[in-house]
């Protein structure tokens, strides 16, 4: 094929691979030329550019949809790049999800048959409205779905486009990913700061004021925090006070707090540690439940993000950890643990169990300790370290620990912590993944160390995406137990 990187081409769609990327196929004299193409399904018509190309395939970014698949019914809801699927049957979502990533684990993670130890396809118990953060861009650089044209010196408010990083396309009704009555009320928001007559950011020129807005979600208190994000070009200009009134009047009760994040780096980001923050309204915090428990969450805080879901998770790995026969006297280390949800879950059910919870991120081990004092759960240690030198550092849990639960950021776990997760001899482990790929890697890592593949669930945290979560619980074989 003589395609070129940065080439635009127009495909038809006819399988889908892991991932959410659609496959197309381009006839040549010796067969099959593949084309991926990122966030598209059987039976569309894409345009999409080339990023990758290689002798036998090529990775393409979507730019449009030409033609719709037969398979997709049209909503209500705008279409955005964050959610691809919106038009696709959940069905067929968690049909295509399921399938690929069986075969990424057959491929990749060395189990022969996949289907020989899948235990369940968990579905998200709600398919729309489910995110409990967003993040909204603004950009004087707007893209106009209708004409397809961009306008200079406009007043965006909403995503991206796709494949661009100086584009927004306004949001004018919901996506169906976030809540509905934000997302109805945005294009007055919108409306209002653009009266004020202060610009949005340019992003090319990294000027202008008005940069993102952040939205976090209590579904338990059915609550909103805000921030604004802008620079300090003519903030003295800025009416904070009227926006902060403008916001009681839409939400109401439901507006928890309003904060104000001046922000000069250039990097396009809205991270609160890049600038100063205000607390204009309310409380900088809401607070999410998850099977009873409480947990506090600033506008930084990692948390899960589709909550009723994770309970889902949550509950399913616990069923795999608590099928290690565990007894008072055994040790669980909760690897990765970010704000320690699931090892303070697993305490108040189980409080005679010494757990042990390890994040390098000080911040989420903070919010893990404030978190378990005020459920009044014991039992559990929170340390703030990486966790290749932790287990370096504490060679006395070596041959002490029961089960070993896992839940790393996308890229797995590097080699060398790996390593040290094996030297510990746990008999079981728990290994929870946002990206099967590198779970599957890691998988294969495991099983040539002497561990044997249990069973495997899948669990649907982000519908209309091109993501799904897997849940493997992995035994020591008794010839390869040190413990």
């Amino acid at each position: 094929m003589q395609l070129k990187r940065g080439e635009v081409v127009t495909v038809e769609i006819t399988d889908y691979a892991f991932g959410g990327r659609g496959i197309a196929k381009i006839p040549t004299e010796d067969g099959h030329y593949v084309i991926f193409v990122d966030n598209t399904f059987p039976g569309q018509i894409a345009k999409a550019r080339i990023t990758k190309k290689k002798k036998r395939f090529a990775e393409a970014k979507l730019i449009d949809v030409i033609e719709r698949s037969s398979l997709e019914v049209l909503s209500d809801f705008q279409e955005i790049s964050g959610g691809p699927y919106i038009y696709v049957p959940i069905e067929l979502q968690e049909k295509e999800k399921k399938e690929s990533t069986l075969e990424v684990i057959r491929r990749i993670g060395g189990v022969p048959d996949p289907n020989a130890i899948f235990d369940e396809f968990i579905s998200s118990p709600e398919h729309f409205f489910y995110r409990n953060k967003m993040e909204y861009s603004f950009s004087c650089i707007e893209h106009d779905r209708q004409t397809g044209e961009d306008i200079d010196d406009a007043f965006a408010l909403g995503f991206k486009r796709r494949g661009t990083w100086w584009k927004v396309e306004s949001l004018d009704k919901p996506s169906g990913m976030f809540d509905e009555q934000w997302e109805t009320i945005l294009i007055e928001i919108r409306q209002f700061l653009k009266e004020s007559g202060l610009p949005a950011w340019h992003p090319p020129g990294k000027y202008g004021f008005f940069r993102h807005i952040v939205v976090r979600k209590s579904f338990h208190q059915d609550q909103l925090l805000l921030n604004l994000v802008t620079s300090s070009e003519g903030v003295e200009q800025f009416d904070a006070k009227a926006f902060s009134a403008f916001l009681q009047e839409k939400l109401g009760g439901r507006l928890a707090g309003l904060q104000h994040t001046i922000n000069d780096n250039v990097a396009d980001r809205a991270k609160i540690e890049n600038g100063t923050c205000t607390l204009l309204y309310g409380e900088p915090i809401v607070v999410e439940q998850l099977l009873g428990l409480n947990f506090e969450i600033s506008m930084e805080s990692f948390f899960q993000t589709n909550p009723k879901s994770a309970e889902k998770l949550y509950t399913k790995a616990l069923d795999y950890v608590m099928e290690g026969d565990l007894k008072s006297d055994n040790v669980v280390m909760d690897l990765f643990c970010g704000t320690g949800t699931i090892g303070q879950i697993l305490a108040s059910k189980m409080n005679d169990v010494r757990i042990v919870g390890v994040d390098i991120v000080e911040e989420a081990i903070e919010d893990a300790k404030r978190n378990a004092k005020n459920n009044g759960i014991e039992g559990i240690e929170f340390y703030a370290a990486d966790v290749g030198k932790f287990l370096r550092e504490y060679p006395d849990f070596i041959g002490k620990i029961k089960t070993v639960i896992l839940d790393p950021p996308r890229a797995g776990i590097a080699p060398k912590s790996l390593q040290k997760v094996i030297d510990l001899g746990a008999k079981h482990i728990v290994y929870i993944s946002c990206n099967p790929s590198t779970q599957a890697r890691d998988m294969d890592t495991l099983v040539q160390a002497g561990y044997s593949v249990d069973k495997i669930s899948l669990v649907d945290q982000f519908p209309h995406t091109g993501h799904i979560e897997s849940i493997a619980k992995f035994t020591r074989r008794s010839e390869a137990s040190s413990s």
